[in-house]
Formats: C-alpha cells, sequence, structure tokens
C-alpha cells in the first residue's frame, strides 16, 4: 500500500508502477522493466512527444488484462516444471519478502505507522483502491480498520483468465504480512476473498494491545 501504489499518477509509467505488485516486478525481468522505465524518464524537448509516450486510450481494465495476464502462460509453464505446490510456495516467498521490505520503507517515509496512515490510501478518491474496488467501510477507528469490497477488478482479472490462484498470491497473499510489517502490533483478518469466489472481501486491520 505504498502510495505510490495507492495513487493513480499522470503516466502510463506511473500508472504501471501503481498496480504492479512488487513480486511481479522483481520475478518478472525486472532489470528489462528498469531500464525502459529509466528510458522513457530521461528528458525531451517540451515540443517533441515520442509515440511511446502517446495516449493508447486505455480503459483501466485493459490496462490490468494487459498488466497481468501476460505472465499467465509462463507461470503455467513453471508450475508444470517444478510442480504448482513448490512453485506456489517460492512465490508466496517472493511476494511475502517484497511486501515486508516495502511496508517497513512506507511507515518509515510516511512518520507513522498508526491506523490513518496504513489506510489512507483507501480514503484517497482519486487511488487505486477508489478506483479498482468497489467498497464500503464498516469500522473505521484509529484501532480498526474494516472494509467489505463487493467489486474487484483484479480478481475479475484473474478469474475471467481462469487465473484465480495466481492472482490470489500475486495481488491478494502479501496482505496478510501488510500489517505487522507496517506496525508490529497491526494484524490482518480475513475470511473470505472475490479472487477466491467468495461473494465479497471482508478485509479487517486491527492493532493489538
Amino acid at each position: 500500500m505504498d502510495e505510490s501504489r495507492c495513487r493513480i499518477l499522470s503516466g502510463r509509467r506511473s500508472f504501471l508502477k501503481a498496480i504492479l505488485p512488487g513480486g511481479v516486478v522483481l520475478g518478472l525481468g525486472a532489470p528489462c522493466f528498469l531500464r525502459a522505465l529509466q528510458a522513457e524518464g530521461q528528458a525531451k524537448p517540451a515540443d517533441v512527444k515520442h509515440k511511446f509516450l502517446e495516449d493508447a486510450g486505455l480503459t483501466l481494465t485493459d490496462a490490468f488484462r494487459f498488466t497481468y495476464l501476460w505472465p499467465i502462460g509462463i507461470f503455467r509453464g513453471l508450475e508444470s516444471e517444478i510442480g504448482p505446490d513448490k512453485f506456489h510456495e517460492m512465490l508466496k516467498g517472493v511476494i511475502d519478502e517484497s511486501t515486508k521490505r516495502e511496508m517497513a520503507q512506507l511507515a518509515e517515509k510516511s512518520g507513522s505507522n498508526d491506523m490513518a496512515a496504513f489506510t489512507k490510501g483507501f480514503r484517497a478518491p482519486d487511488s487505486i483502491f477508489n478506483r479498482a474496488l468497489t467498497l464500503e467501510v464498516v469500522e473505521d477507528t484509529p484501532k480498526a480498520f474494516e472494509i467489505k469490497v463487493k467489486e474487484c477488478l483484479w480478481a475479475k482479472t484473474f478469474r475471467e483468465a481462469k487465473a484465480g490462484d495466481l492472482g490470489y498470491i500475486l495481488t491478494c497473499y502479501g496482505d496478510i504480512a501488510s500489517a505487522p510489517a507496517f506496525n508490529p502490533k497491526m494484524r490482518m483478518i480475513r475470511t473470505k476473498t472475490l479472487m477466491q469466489g467468495d461473494d465479497a472481501c471482508n478485509h479487517r486491520f486491527v492493532i493489538e494491545g
């Protein structure tokens, strides 16, 4: 939930950085991806707009499909070579470490690890969460924050591609590690996810003690 992942910023480069989970970037050719970002970020004359920077007219749905679905075939191939259980555990390990690192950095950058700082992305009208989720805030106090997610573009994207199992690991699993990484006294409680076929997601974060 780093701010750079929670806000829709101008330009496709920032948008893709916002919705790509850290584990996917790390696991899928990060050096090439980073070189592309660096090249795109180089200064150009104000009156020159490279064709790569022209508006592609993508909807949010198109952008999610473009970002998340292209590696599914690769993942399925790795499942066949390594075995689904072992491969999924490897992915979870990468997601865990990436999430813990990012959330610790966010807490330090925010200057606070309280509930308000942790849930800031859910409150911003232009955040990726409010663009890609239909949610209801059930409880909002300094010690507890709970939302009911009724629609999720991540879940819709992966489930329509019959890849909900991978979608859960790549975009849902890291939520569990995010809370204690941001604040050691915080934990997440969740018993349902749209990604796994339930009727809603029930995210609840609490600060104990």
